[in-house]
């Protein structure tokens, strides 16, 4: 009975519904988004940073978070230092210089990273063949509509674009290390050291090792590492997130809330009718919270579906620049909060109608 009564409500003003559920599956939209890029440019840093090959990270002395670049503060003859220590195979330093943030250009020594790593898989072209030479991955390559042989300007000089790679590797555009050690006027310096050991199951023990000779360095495993590139270690977005969940309740709260209330007011003489003849105040209370609890999941259903849009349009047009998921365990808490939301949204009106005089609203014209 409820139900039909509810369903019968809500195609009565179609307009009105349809409206309703879109305003309430925008914050849905958004919230959705901002989760899913941020878990997928972490995830994406995580899959490059395991794709190196290293067991160990050692970091500048001037790293001021747990997943910054430190800059190029550390002594290139650090590499050799460390290939001396015991259980240590090889060492590879790397610089940093940012491009378009999240998007980072590396320099590297290409033989010891081949070495470390097992090298690129090029779908184009190759290696450096020259210091003015760069290799992206696929994905930026598409965002810049690039192709082997192209001529690209970052940072203030000329590349040629030598190799274009699958990806999952360190970095997205890779040139050689002392060129950018010279454009950066870090000649001798590099950002980080990966270090690989003859045995990964030795690395916490070589890590702490490490961390007795070198004090001044932020020292971590390969695993320790990784492990920092979540939402809690990006200072403020956790907390932009928890603001976004809450425009969202508010956005809910308040369309509901008018909707419902217009609502009330459109069927004064019908409440009156469903009073005169034995509806509760309950029964009334609990039809127009159920209508706008249909109303907030028709809103969640749309918000992910839209979410799907916003993934489709970004993984199109900037897939390298802001590598956006689908993070699924969301969507039940998108959806209560949604509920929430409307279920608050839905109190006022609700109570208004089960207040209504039945004498009163049949008289309503």
């Amino acid at each position: 009975m409820t139900g039909k009564l509810v369903l019968a409500n809500m195609r009565h003003k179609p307009m009105r519904s349809l409206l309703s559920i879109l305003l309430i599956g925008v914050p849905v939209t958004l919230i959705l988004c901002l989760v899913g890029l941020s878990e997928g440019l972490l995830q994406d840093s995580q899959n490059r940073a395991r794709g190196v090959g290293a067991d160990i990270v050692v970091r500048g002395s001037n790293a001021t978070s747990a997943i910054s670049f430190s800059g190029a503060s550390m002594d290139e003859r650090l590499i050799g230092f460390l290939e001396k220590q015991p259980h240590v195979k090889l060492a590879m330093g790397v610089i940093g210089h940012p491009i378009d943030v999240p998007l980072v250009m590396t320099g590297i020594d290409l033989a010891r990273f081949n070495q470390m790593s097992g090298g690129f898989t090029y779908s184009q072209g190759g290696p450096f063949r020259g210091p003015d030479d760069m290799i992206v991955d696929k994905l930026y390559a598409a965002q810049k509509n690039l192709h082997t042989g192209d001529t690209v300007v970052l940072v203030n000089h000329s590349w040629r674009i030598a190799g274009i790679h699958e990806g999952g590797k360190l970095t997205r555009i890779a040139v050689p290390l002392k060129t950018l050690q010279d454009l950066d006027s870090a000649t001798g310096k590099v950002s980080q050291i990966f270090v690989k050991l003859d045995d990964p199951a030795r690395a916490n023990a070589v890590a702490e090792a490490l961390r007795q000779v070198l004090p001044g360095h932020p020292i971590s495993t390969m695993e320790e590492w990784t492990a920092m590139f979540n939402v809690n270690n990006i200072h403020g977005l956790k907390e932009f997130i928890y603001v976004i969940m809450g425009i969202g309740i508010v956005i809910g709260f308040a369309v509901v809330c008018l909707s419902m209330y217009m609502a009330v007011l459109q069927r004064t003489r019908e409440i009156g009718i469903l009073k005169s003849i034995g509806g509760s105040k309950a029964f009334i209370l609990r039809i127009i919270l159920i209508e706008a609890l249909a109303l907030g999941l028709g809103g969640t259903a749309l918000g992910i579906v839209m979410s799907y849009g916003a993934y489709w349009a970004i993984a199109t047009f900037e897939p390298a620049s802001i590598p956006m998921i689908i993070v699924y365990a969301w969507w039940p808490r998108a959806c209560l909060l949604t509920l929430v939301g409307t279920g608050l949204g839905s109190l006022y009106p609700g109570w208004s109608a089960a207040r209504h005089d039945p004498i009163e609203a049949l008289a309503y014209e």
